[in-house]
């Protein structure tokens, strides 16, 4: 998954998946390996599907262990959320990130 979550984040491509038992909708921003507790993260900020909160969209971290049936769609979002930190300091190990 690697790789997708990568090509995604390079592209500004959003993308599809399951986590949890619910779709989630994002927009990738950052991938890495969360500092507390060594789990590869996503770093997203969620435009539609589920949300427990009822309210989107919204930052969010992803535990890319519990994401299943990634898709890259063809929608491209242009610039980072307001929000975005580059060089985010829970993720010291960073894959990708815009």
């Amino acid at each position: 998954m690697n790789n997708l979550i990568c090509e995604a984040i390079k592209n500004r491509k959003v993308i599809k998946f399951n986590y949890e038992g619910y779709d989630r909708i994002v927009e990738p921003h950052t991938y890495g390996i969360h500092k507390n507790t060594g789990n590869e993260v996503l770093c997203a900020y969620q435009v539609g599907g589920y949300s427990s909160s009822g309210k989107e969209p919204f930052w969010r971290l992803y535990v890319v262990d519990k994401i299943s049936n990634l898709q890259v769609t063809d929608e491209i979002f242009s610039e980072p959320r307001p929000g975005y930190k580059k060089g985010d300091s829970r993720i010291p190990i960073i894959f990708c990130e815009l």
